[in-house]
């Protein structure tokens, strides 16, 4: 309940802080170019307001909604998700939305994702100020990494190190890496100290190399048992920091990523109830190799009603190789952050055609994908790292040229520019009315796929 809770805080936090921005872009540009803006509301609010306050000679009311779907500006003389058709019935005002010309309504519109995409760049530049970039180079995984069944078909095998692609060189192990190799018709590896070239489909599928598990490539990590809890299981059996644990109940391994899926497949026994096959599993054969002899041993323990052998091991990467950090000056910092901010970017929308996929229709999500992103403890870089990444995703599905979106009234814009002649009020009504319906249709599907993947 707590992670619950930790990982709630963090998407409100950066949900209000992005809307809050977002709409404020409209704001801006509406004060700029003198249209008067009637309500300011964070959330949405059908029905009733949670809270709202009118300064002293303001045309505007901020106000608070109940609804944490996003946020609005009411602009005059504008049709918005307020619908409000009676305005548009009454004479022109010059301080209204429709009184301006096209090239002012066009930066209002844009104002939202304008200031979403300057606020990634800046909160990127930010990031690398502050913390600098730290990561493990591919090179100085000298194990290597591990690759399922699907990698290996296309010719990579155990402790192989990327190191180039036909089109790219490989730096680290995340997101770019795996995209590069998805698109790659030839990849170069380290493979037992010689660098070894061979060809590559060119067309794997990102959102099978990344959803598979075991995962496409995971970093390698031998079965050797660095701490072992005193007075557990393993403790008592003899077993001691060093040793390898290289056999399981008759599976021979040697890496703690193959004892993650034997571990894996008793936790799927255990989740069916059934008593006796329980009671199996506590008895446990293991094989071990001794760091101080080099001989195997075989050792029978019974496991205690956690199932916990009490053995651990290094994790993290940064642990086991050694890491190398690039620190940024504040000046240095845009430029990187904005270079960083556009490669994530890039990443993102070319990522999208995954949707139109089965597999990749049931990954979307609303507040329950996105707020699973956040880390389970609070990390200040995580956050603005996540709320960068976000903010560029609110900018791109902004301006996608959907009625009802920001990028729906830019599209009819440019039309009227192009036309010389402006759509009338009662099609923009009908496209407004049509668009807010595919976005509740949207949002219903999203929210259907985080309750199921909440289930299952």
């Amino acid at each position: 309940m707590e992670i619950f809770f930790i990982r709630a805080l963090q998407l409100i936090l950066c949900f209000m802080l992005l809307v809050v921005l977002h709409e404020g872009g409209h704001f801006l540009f509406a004060k700029i170019f003198k249209v008067r803006v009637e309500k300011f509301c964070l959330f949405f609010d059908p029905w009733f307001t949670l809270f709202k306050f009118k300064p002293k000679k303001s045309d505007t009311t901020y106000a608070l909604g109940w609804l944490p779907l996003g946020g609005y500006v009411k602009i005059s003389g504008m049709i918005d998700e307020s619908m409000d058709t009676e305005q548009m019935k009454q004479p022109v005002k010059p301080w209204e939305f429709r009184a301006k010309p096209a090239w002012q309504r066009l930066f209002i519109m844009i104002g939202g994702v304008l200031v979403n995409f300057l606020t990634a760049l800046a909160i990127y530049a930010m990031v690398l100020f502050t913390w600098g970039d730290t990561y493990v180079p591919l090179r100085n995984m000298t194990d290597g990494l591990k690759y399922n069944e699907m990698a290996q078909s296309v010719g990579f095998r155990d402790g192989d190190i990327p190191l180039r692609t036909d089109a790219v060189e490989l730096e680290r192990m995340d997101g770019d890496m795996f995209r590069a190799i998805s698109e790659a018709h030839s990849v170069t590896v380290l493979r037992d100290g010689k660098e070894v070239t061979f060809s590559l489909p060119g067309d794997l599928s990102l959102l099978e190399m990344l959803k598979d598990q075991p995962r496409f490539a995971e970093v390698l990590m031998p079965s050797r048992i660095d701490s072992v809890t005193a007075g557990g299981v393993a403790d008592k059996a003899g077993i001691r920091a060093g040793d390898e644990l290289i056999g399981y109940n008759g599976q021979a391994f040697s890496t703690w990523n193959e004892y993650a899926v034997v571990r894996g497949s008793i936790a799927d026994v255990l989740a069916q109830g059934n008593a006796a096959d329980s009671m199996k599993m506590r008895q446990a054969a293991l094989v071990v190799r001794r760091a101080a002899t080099g001989m195997t041993d075989t050792l029978n323990v019974m496991l205690g009603k956690d199932y916990k052998l009490g053995i651990a091991w290094n994790l993290p990467t940064a642990t086991r190789y050694e890491s190398v950090t690039r620190t940024y000056g504040f000046f240095e910092s845009f430029p990187a952050g904005a270079v960083h901010g556009w490669k994530v970017l890039t990443g993102y929308v070319d990522d999208l055609k995954y949707i139109f996929t089965a597999e990749g229709a049931k990954s979307v999500g609303s507040f329950g994908a996105i707020g699973s992103m956040f880390p389970a403890v609070w990390d200040w870089q995580r956050f603005w790292e996540l709320t960068a990444f976000i903010s560029l995703m609110l900018a791109f599905m902004n301006i996608l040229p959907i009625p009802a979106l920001d990028g729906g009234h830019v599209f009819f814009l440019l039309v009227e520019v192009i036309m010389r002649r402006k759509p009338s009020d009662k099609f923009m009504e009908r496209a407004q009315t049509v668009g807010m319906t595919l976005l509740l249709l949207l949002m219903a599907f999203a929210l259907f796929n985080d309750f199921r993947n909440f289930l299952f």
